[in-house]
Order: structure tokens, then sequence, then C-alpha cells
């Protein structure tokens, strides 16, 4: 809940944004660089980038795809608790290392709940043996993740990498490929 409180409180302006925006596409893009391109000082990019940081607003994190770590069964979760206990039961699931996405959503669930697992049976035995053990849950309904075609943390203001970078990249064609 602190946390919440904190970012409420966080004023940001154009230039924190554009920030955000060069990062969204280049987490490790040197200050120097984005200065150069938003027409502003080193230093400046610093102290901002420090202070999203510092008040929550912003992460620099590394994203890989689990995958290749050997996280194989990916799954979303739609979860019906009971009434009244929605942020005791989203505080317990949020503990699991399993889950790396839990969202109060409106409409036939309560929750959802993106969850990755080295293979099926950890699938299975965080369902039975964790989540639906949690009090208050009453159902769940799992869509088994089969495919991703698209995994982005790029959204809002983001501008195309094409745009920010000038190159006329475009996504790839799946029937272009299928001629080939």
């Amino acid at each position: 809940m602190l946390r919440e409180i904190r970012l409420k409180t966080v004023q940001i302006d154009n230039t924190d944004i554009d920030i955000i925006q060069q990062l969204q596409y280049d987490g490790r893009a040197p200050f120097t660089r984005i200065a150069s391109e938003l027409g502003i000082s080193e230093g400046t990019v610093r102290r901002r980038v420090r202070r999203l940081t510092e008040c929550g607003l912003l992460q620099i994190v590394g994203i890989v795809e689990p995958q290749y770590l050997g996280w194989d069964a990916a799954g979303m979760i739609g979860v019906t608790v009971q009434s009244g206990q929605i942020d005791a039961v989203a505080y317990q699931i949020a503990q699991f290392p399993e889950v790396s996405y839990l969202m109060m959503v409106s409409g036939e669930f309560d929750l959802m709940v993106e969850v990755y697992c080295r293979d099926i049976g950890h699938f299975v035995s965080f369902l039975s043996q964790e989540l639906q053990q949690v009090p208050g849950v009453v159902h769940t309904r799992t869509f088994m993740i089969l495919k991703m075609h698209k995994l982005s943390y790029r959204w809002g203001q983001a501008e195309s990498s094409a745009k920010v970078h000038g190159s006329r990249l475009r996504p790839r064609d799946p029937e272009a490929d299928s001629v080939r």
C-alpha cells in the first residue's frame, strides 16, 4: 500500500515521459545518447532516471523469455474469489515465485494470474497444491499458453523502434516465410 501512495505523489513532465520512452526500447541506452536525442544534459537524464527508479515509477530490468531458462509451462489462470477477499487473496498469490503477473479484472473472474512453471508436472502441482489452497479462492480456470505471438513491455507513449532509431524494420510476415 505504501508504494501506491508514493506513486500517486510523483510528478512527471514531458521530459520524464521522453526519457521513459527511450528506455522502453533500450533499457541499457547510454544516458549520453538519450540526452543527445532529447537535447538535454546527461546529468539531467541521470538525475531523472534515479528519481523515477527511487520512487518506484520506473524499473530497468533484464527480460528473458522463460522457456530459454527451462520454464516451459506457462498459463493464464482466471481466479474467482470469495466476496470481500480480493486483496487478501491477491496478496497471498503474489508471494508465489511462479507468478509473473497478477491483476484484478472485471468480468467472469476477479483475478487473472500469469504463471511460469518448469513443466506440466510443476504446473499441476502449483495449481492444485498452492493456488487452489489459498483461503478465499473459490474457483480457477486455466488457459495454457501454447505459443507466444507477441511479448512487449512497450506501451502508452512509446513510439515504434523504427521511429525512435530511424530504421525501416518491419514485423515478420508469416505468409512470406511460408513461401520461401
